[in-house]
């Protein structure tokens, strides 16, 4: 749960949930209280403060930084996944202050009403730059966020909307402008009824002359709408497809709770498939911030940008408007930096030859798993782990092995261990 619904537990968490039972654990998750981060306060690699809407890359630290130190984890992970749903990359917006008021949004709307989140992303202003609403003016519409409003964030690829109802919906979405400085870039995002196409529209079927809040309202309230949503939130925390029974009542709870996010939430949480189903692939800032928390080291250099970008996953930063793939999650060209990114979180931590260790390759893999909080591993790999360490020991033919040899196969452990297929998913 912690793995999925946030970014895997510091020391002695899990414990400390568990004992509240499942539905006290998703409600301690759903239900969070005020944030109140824990631990060193994010710099870059020279020890300086972060400037995450100057800096290259520290956009990314400094959320890497609350993933790390929150007390609040599934409203982190909620956030990641508006992120993704909703994506929008700085690669069009070019505006870190824009990106990081986004990321403020969808933490605050998170848990609410997805028609509210809705209504907020379509006049935010890095979704206005990313999408063009903010060309969208009556006499010329512009259909891109219109277009992927249906497509990708309520009803799904043709499901329920025809080409008509892009344009019209276009026509609605029409009297966003903004202002530019140059000093400042884009700036004074605000709705111009000058700019609108008052005229009649029909949209689904319904005529009205309808604005931009109609057409946010008419694709949440569109039939197809509510099994987009279950399915589409499911897929975040379960990877095979929920069944008709169970996505039937979950549409049914979605759609008696108001298009309310957390009763659907909670229910996938609580769902026996979230534990006796297949495991998942954590995303590349998952797994590292997963690692820096089990580990209790803050965010300390900006290798972490670079890292992450290689692994196929740097915040705000999405690959196109559909997000991640995250069928790239593991492959021959993301998993160096997964090895790479394991090693970095180490690198504190690294036992010299001088360390103490048993000359016992049992004791070592005890060890070992112990320095990563005794995470659930396969018979599989614990046998793989007993071999590696039997092998590299029976290396040691002198004295001076004997003693330098253990400290570093220890080292070996904890990385095998961290890039094992064990840890790699969830």
């Amino acid at each position: 749960m912690l793995w999925r619904a946030g970014f895997g537990p510091r020391p002695g968490e899990a414990e400390k949930l568990a004992k509240k039972g499942l539905h006290g654990a998703v409600h301690t998750l759903t239900h969070p209280g005020r944030e109140r981060l824990v631990g060193p306060t994010p710099v870059d690699g020279d020890g300086h403060r972060i400037a995450p809407t100057d800096a290259w890359g520290h956009d990314h630290l400094w959320w890497l930084d609350r993933m790390v130190r929150t007390r609040r984890p599934l409203v982190e992970r909620m956030t990641l996944v508006w992120h993704d749903w909703f994506a929008t990359s700085n690669e069009g917006v070019s505006s870190q202050k824009l990106m990081l008021r986004q990321n403020g949004l969808f933490r605050r709307a998170g848990l609410g009403s997805f028609q509210q989140l809705l209504l907020l992303v379509t006049r935010d202003p890095a979704m206005l730059l990313w999408l063009s609403g903010n060309d969208n003016e009556k006499g010329s519409p512009n259909e891109n966020y219109g277009r992927e409003m249906m497509e990708l964030f309520t009803l799904g690829a043709g499901r329920g909307y025809t080409e008509r109802d892009v344009r019209e919906q276009a026509r609605a979405l029409t009297g966003f402008r903004n202002d530019w400085s140059e000093n400042l870039g884009p700036v004074n995002f605000r709705y111009d009824p000058k700019r609108h196409d008052t005229g009649a529209k029909v949209i689904f079927g319904k005529r009205g002359r309808f604005g931009w809040q109609d057409a946010c309202r008419l694709s949440v309230r569109h039939p197809n709408h509510r099994s987009f949503f279950v399915r589409k939130l499911w897929s975040y925390f379960i990877p095979t497809p929920p069944s008709a029974a169970t996505r039937g009542a979950l549409e049914r709870l979605y759609v008696a709770k108001h298009f309310a996010i957390r009763p659907v939430l909670e229910a996938i949480l609580k769902h026996p498939r979230l534990y006796a189903g297949p495991r998942m692939v954590k995303p590349p800032v998952v797994y590292l911030a997963g690692m820096l928390r089990a580990t209790g080291r803050g965010i300390d250099t900006e290798a972490w940008t670079w890292l992450a970008n290689q692994a196929g996953q740097q915040l705000f930063y999405p690959p196109n408007v559909s997000g991640w793939d995250d069928d790239r999650w593991l492959d021959t060209a993301s998993f160096l930096a997964r090895w790479n990114i394991a090693g970095r979180v180490l690198r504190p931590k690294v036992l010299k030859t001088s360390s103490p260790a048993p000359f016992d390759p049992d004791e070592l893999v005890k060890r070992a798993l112990a320095f990563w909080g005794e995470p659930p591993l396969t018979s599989d790999t614990h046998r793989a782990l007993k071999v590696f360490a039997t092998k590299a020991l029976g290396d040691a033919d002198r004295n001076w092995k004997k003693t330098q040899y253990p400290p570093l196969v220890e080292n070996a452990l904890r990385h095998l261990i961290a890039i094992s297929p064990d840890l790699q998913t969830s």
